[in-house]
């Protein structure tokens, strides 16, 4: 149901479907999903009620997505980190390959490629530590909530405190890569390779754009429905 209280993310935590709508209209459901449609829609130039007409139609279809809401936390950190974490490692390496390759051939009539080539490569190095923490600290602390919970045990405190903790870090890395690739969606006019793009151009080119299309997604979970719930979670020990 779409009540103007609820936020953004709240929206596509309950129904991923609604995201298409939200990129559309180039509002970000990810890393500012804690805001109303009507905050995100502020400084745009469409009415906010073509972005409501567009998530009733999209409300009304039949669902087929995951409903990623209703798992259990520790089945959803696996999820992250077994689907999100190894398409961050398995595509970082392929495209800082293709991108330096670009460079050295199409540089000198597209310089804005190697502003796209620094920009990457700071993101692959980044979200590798990035996801390091998660996967050594943050998902491992959730899943002896969840067992601790199933168990009927109390819950030893951790040595960040609170769970709070890490969350907030991890979500300020994860503004920190959105912002990049809004850097990046620009410098490529969304991903739209030249006239004289080669093959490798081409590839390059649809797999940033599919990377940050997982990224949002990546995040999404993560910030929208893992994170919200585990500080929920901690707080009934």
């Amino acid at each position: 149901m779409l009540t103007q209280e609820k936020t953004i993310g709240e929206m596509v935590a309950e129904d991923f479907r609604a995201a298409e709508v939200f990129r559309k209209y180039k509002i970000d459901f990810c890393c500012k999903g804690n805001r109303t449609i009507e905050e995100a829609c502020e400084n745009k130039k469409f009415d906010v009620s073509e972005v409501y007409n567009d998530l009733e139609k999209v409300s009304n279809q039949k669902a087929t997505d995951i409903d990623f809401n209703s798992w259990p936390l520790d089945l959803l950190a696996d999820y992250v980190e077994k689907t999100h974490h190894r398409y961050v490692e398995e595509k970082t390496a392929v495209l800082l390959q293709y991108l330096n390759k670009l460079c050295k051939v199409h540089g000198d009539r597209h310089p804005e490629l190697f502003e796209i080539n620094e920009l990457f490569s700071e993101s692959a190095q980044d979200l590798a530590a990035h996801m390091k923490k998660e996967e050594l600290i943050l998902f491992p602390f959730i899943k002896k909530m969840v067992a601790a919970k199933q168990k009927g045990e109390s819950l030893p405190t951790p040595a960040f405190g609170s769970v709070e903790s890490p969350v907030a870090m991890m979500k300020h890395e994860h503004t920190v890569e959105g912002e990049r690739f809004v850097k990046i969606a620009e410098l490529t006019n969304n991903y739209q390779f030249p006239e004289d793009a080669c093959g490798t151009y081409q590839v390059t080119f649809k797999m940033l754009e599919d990377f940050e299309n997982d990224l949002h997604k990546h995040i999404h979970l993560e910030n929208n429905i893992l994170f919200p719930k585990a500080i929920e979670m901690e707080k009934t020990f």
